[in-house]
């Protein structure tokens, strides 16, 4: 760690309760994909972040959207952006449009009035149980996403891809065709289940998407799908990742406060840290900085 200058974080969260309305954060006894988000029911700001960074050089931080009701996006984007003047986190900010959307790029055009803001995220999977009921996954196949994506990449934002193993290979055809979009796999692509067939359908995914040059991989959220991760557990999975995308194209994200259901930013960073010991310290640099800092241009 001593040889980095500082750490972007690529993927965290932050939410004020009253100022926008977070329909997970606020519903009662409901068990999330990740697991009980009681603990994290609570507002948490720049500074209960700062607070939970410890020890590790977090300069610079890159904040995804929170899942607030579709209507109250902007005032999301808003307020974030209030916050980022005002504590100087965070640098980049990647709200929820809805790329369906006739008015997509009325609507892209409001959150880019906010000078933070570098990308987009809509979810297409989360979980197999989740979306069942959601039906994201159906955007890999509707006309008017590609058409959302193409107005996006017109406007020079990038795509956070949210998604599971098996949407991998379909996701990687379909922005094959938007070559011009930079996109970034959320979650390493959220592998769930570590038997041999989900692990062999993962790692064949991963390969579909590091074949597209526009696409980086982000490290984040071990946490939620294994409660019980450890260094252990995730080193074969970070070292894959890197093999199959490089490391040139791949960074790291906190995805703090959910993780925080798990383990504490510097366990959570540190292991990270500690995996990638064995790389060089301009490849650390490249997985904890520069590719955030060039790919959210920050």
């Amino acid at each position: 760690m001593d040889d980095l200058p500082y750490i972007v974080d690529a993927h965290h969260h932050l939410w004020d309760l009253t100022a926008c309305r977070h329909t997970w954060l606020v519903e009662r006894g409901v068990i999330r994909f990740f697991g009980e988000p009681a603990p994290i029911q609570k507002n948490y700001y720049v500074d209960d972040l700062r607070a939970d960074f410890g020890a590790i050089p977090v300069k610079k931080s890159v904040h995804i959207q929170v899942g607030v009701e579709v209507d109250d996006s902007l005032n999301e984007t808003a307020w974030l952006q209030a916050q980022a003047d005002t504590h100087g986190l965070p640098t980049a900010i990647v709200p929820f449009c809805d790329l369906t959307r006739e008015s997509v790029e009325t609507d892209l055009d409001r959150h880019l009035a906010l000078p933070g803001v570098k990308g987009v995220r809509q979810i297409i999977g989360r979980s197999a149980e989740e979306d069942r009921k959601t039906g994201t996954s159906a955007l890999l196949s509707e006309p008017n996403f590609k058409r959302g994506l193409q107005t996006l990449a017109g406007k020079g934002l990038s795509f956070d891809l949210q998604l599971t193993p098996p949407l991998m290979q379909a996701s990687a055809d379909l922005f094959s065709l938007v070559p011009e979009l930079k996109v970034a796999l959320c979650h390493g692509g959220s592998l769930s289940a570590h038997d041999q067939d989900s692990l062999a359908e993962w790692k064949t995914g991963l390969q579909s998407l590091s074949e597209l040059p526009n696409v980086i991989c982000k490290l984040s959220g071990f946490g939620m799908f294994d409660h019980n991760w450890s260094m252990e557990s995730i080193a074969p999975l970070v070292h894959r990742a890197i093999e199959i995308f490089g490391p040139a194209r791949i960074a790291f994200g906190s995805n703090f406060p959910v993780d925080k259901l798990y383990a504490s930013y510097e366990e959570t960073m540190g292991a990270y840290l500690e995996i990638c010991q064995i790389y060089t310290a301009a490849e650390r640099d490249a997985m904890f900085r520069t590719v955030a800092e060039r790919f959210y241009r920050i």
